[in-house]
């Protein structure tokens, strides 16, 4: 089966949204080992950016997963608002909202409605590094607000229910759904979005003189940069590789062009 990189958000001297002694940087590595946990058990092959109280930044848990033989990132976090009790509910984060990270974020926000948070939807977000800069299918989880007494109690007195939610999210994406082996013909890899057109046309120069061929797509207020179209998720993958091997940041997406 796949190989999942799970990633518990924060870490180290960086404690994340914090309230009443509550840390986020603890709530997500405990999840995170107890999500792990659970898909091992059902055969899913599991790496960790994280398993103890260490620092990492954004990017590098991006690197750690791209150096690594992962085939999806899911990185888990808790939310946080301005004032207690103002938002409660979980949110999927993700670069496009679209493929296989758009199912992600389906699966397992639906997962976590059925045990009694709010569901918040999907949201795009192309500033995260840990979206931006993995090269794989990759999807952040916002499991309930740390500073809303209602998703706390969710998150503490159903844990093994919100665990068990977020593995199932995970399963039902990479076997049930069979993405990854669909023939569609149109997964696209992707080597950088930018909000001016110049920077992804330079992007485009210079994987041209790299011997690669490119596409520039307007897409919502972003220009992306595109290398080619495939019809199965593997070929896509593998020429996602052969770029990521010449220094250009990827990632395989599935969308009509």
């Amino acid at each position: 089966m796949a190989t999942v990189m799970l990633d518990a958000g924060h870490g180290g001297y960086d404690n994340g949204a914090s309230f009443n002694g509550r840390r986020e940087k603890d709530d997500t590595l405990n999840l995170t080992l107890a999500v792990g946990n659970i898909l091992e058990n059902a055969g899913v092959d599991v790496l960790y950016t994280r398993t103890t109280d260490i620092y990492q930044s954004p990017l590098q848990k991006a690197r750690i997963a791209n150096e690594s033989d992962a085939d999806y990132f899911i990185s888990i976090h808790r939310n946080s608002s301005t004032s207690p009790d103002m938002y409660a509910g979980v949110q999927t984060l993700v670069y496009e909202n679209s493929g296989i990270p758009a199912v992600f974020a389906e699966n397992i926000n639906r997962e976590l409605e059925k045990v009694g948070f709010n569901n918040l939807g999907v949201e795009e977000r192309k500033n995260l590094a840990v979206l931006r800069r993995t090269k794989m299918p990759a999807a952040l989880v916002e499991v309930g607000f740390i500073n809303t007494e209602s998703d706390n109690n969710i998150f503490d007195l159903k844990f093994p229910e919100v665990a068990q939610a977020i593995a199932n999210g995970i399963i039902d994406t990479v076997s049930g759904a069979d993405i990854a082996g669909s023939e569609t013909n149109n997964f696209w890899v992707q080597t950088g979005s930018f909000r001016h057109y110049e920077n992804a046309q330079s992007l485009a120069k210079n994987m041209q003189v790299d011997g690669f061929d490119c596409l520039i797509v307007p897409d919502n207020d972003y220009y992306s940069v595109y290398n080619g179209s495939y019809d199965n998720y593997d070929k896509a993958s593998e020429a996602s590789k052969v770029l990521f091997k010449k220094g250009y940041e990827t990632r395989v997406v599935q969308r009509n062009i």
